[in-house]
């Protein structure tokens, strides 16, 4: 299910909105959960005790301190929520890119707008939801996308996660966990128990190794090459990225 919250001082935006998510919800037939709050610090308590949102309208101008200030803080706890700032200046545009704000959606709110918005904003929630992983790192909750995900090592109990770019996301829990989390996705490997691929990274397979586009070079236990290149061949064959001549 989809969570959203909106937070704003002024009580009759709060009205409207909740007007405007009940209505969406009977005439999409969708099923959304959703807070408000007329208090910034309200909202940042609750993301603070671990809340999570798929989706936030924040209000631009609020009593002490502006939504982009309010925006920041929330980051350092969650960078997959999709901030959608309410106001009705364009004088923050610009600074609203610097959190990352999916949209910029002028007061007073219409029907139709408010529609097409929250139809993107749920479209790609939904996207990145089947092909992504939320960990608890240690910049705060974080959507992995799972394509752009190289391989996962484990030391103890932390998780490092290694994506294409060459960040390194840190975690909590167990390498079993996640493999079983992974599960049903063809394109993950365990070649080693401290160790999970991606074969679309994978640029060579060894005796005793499997080296990664990044040139990474990963271990493999004696006596599991076979297996390994085997199941990599047939993930290759089924994208068809083999060719026999």
């Amino acid at each position: 299910m989809i969570k959203a919250a909106f937070c704003d001082d002024d009580v009759t935006v709060l009205d409207s909105l909740k007007e405007l998510f009940d209505r969406y919800c009977r005439e999409r037939g969708q099923e959304i959960e959703y807070n408000a709050f007329c208090n910034s610090l309200e909202l940042l308590a609750e993301i603070e005790r671990g809340m999570r949102y798929d989706i936030l309208f924040l209000d631009i101008i609020l009593p002490n301190e502006n939504g982009i200030s309010i925006a920041k803080e929330i980051r350092q706890y969650d960078s997959v929520v999709k901030i959608i700032f309410l106001t009705s200046s364009s004088e923050f545009a610009v600074q609203s890119y610097v959190v990352d704000a999916y949209f910029y959606q002028m007061k007073p709110i219409r029907e139709e707008s408010f529609f097409s918005l929250l139809d993107s904003a749920i479209s790609e929630c939904r996207r990145e939801q089947q092909r992504s992983l939320i960990q608890r790192c240690k910049n705060g909750i974080t959507r992995i996308e799972l394509d752009r995900l190289e391989y996962c090592e484990v030391i103890g109990r932390t998780l490092l996660f290694h994506m294409e770019d060459g960040i390194v996301l840190e975690g909590a829990g167990s390498m079993d966990k996640l493999c079983e989390q992974l599960s049903q996705y063809e394109n993950f490997v365990r070649p080693h128990r401290s160790f999970l691929v991606n074969m679309e990274y994978i640029q060579k397979i060894s005796y005793k190794t499997v080296t990664m586009k990044s040139q990474a070079e990963l271990p493999i236990p004696h006596g599991k090459s076979s297996w390994i290149k085997n199941m990599y061949l047939e993930y290759a064959f089924n994208r068809k990225q083999v060719f026999i001549l």
